[in-house]
């Protein structure tokens, strides 16, 4: 890798390597070493290993802290959700880790450069090579980076605004099933319909709401079933 190259690498990426090798490594897929043995004996799978571990552990360590009132099962689910292919696939694009892959012919012919799973591997390959060359403080600032509209995300997944949505979250993590609306009434004109919804929770109703389309009555179901809930957890 040239000097320019790395520089402009090392600027999208924040980092600056001590060892430009261990950056190098971080781009030589498997498919090159098999074409190339003598140049490359070794290919980024060990420090995907690696990047591999350091990402979840920085991962849940900032979940944890960020989440105190979140479950287990509740921080699994969004630790899911950010070290998942695809999430790892769309932080590598954006970085253009794919244009600096080194693949074998037949790899690059058949669209490598792009395909999520090689740029998710070279992601973690880059966090194990930033966690070498700087160490965890290091990598764990790269992770929030480049993962940062992710992890904004997973705090909007965690805590939804939509009552509906509230309601569905904690009735599935408290009783293990979704809420149930139903229709009570709908009376008035066609320009001026008022709807009226109950909403019941692990079969008991928790509310009722009205409003001027059927979507809104169950909002309003929604909120007052939460009030409920968070009465009962006091």
């Amino acid at each position: 890798m040239v000097a320019a190259k790395q520089s402009a690498l090392e600027e999208r990426l924040g980092v600056t390597f001590k060892d430009a090798a261990v950056l190098r490594q971080a781009f030589v897929h498997s498919s090159y070493v098999n074409e190339n043995p003598g140049e490359a004996p070794e290919s980024n799978e060990r420090l995907e290993f690696l990047g591999d571990a350091v990402l979840g552990l920085v991962v849940a360590d900032e979940l944890y802290g960020a989440f105190p009132d979140l479950d287990e099962g509740k921080l699994t689910e969004l630790r899911t959700h950010l070290v998942r292919r695809d999430t790892l696939a769309r932080a590598g694009r954006q970085l253009g880790l794919g244009e600096e892959l080194l693949l074998g012919r037949g790899e690059a012919a058949g669209g490598g450069k792009d395909r999520p799973t090689n740029l998710a591997h070279a992601y973690e390959a880059v966090v194990g090579a930033i966690f070498l060359d700087g160490g965890l403080r290091a990598a764990r600032g790269f992770v929030r980076r480049s993962l940062g509209e992710d992890f904004q995300s997973v705090a909007e997944r965690a805590f939804p605004s939509d009552p509906k949505s509230q309601l569905q979250e904690l009735s599935q993590s408290r009783y293990q099933t979704t809420p149930t609306y139903r229709l009570v009434e709908a009376e008035g004109p066609d320009h001026a319909r008022r709807f009226t919804v109950d909403v019941e929770v692990d079969g008991r109703p928790l509310g009722r709401g009205t409003g001027p389309s059927k979507q809104q009555a169950e909002k309003e179901a929604a909120r007052e079933a939460l009030q409920a809930l968070e009465g009962q957890s006091r």
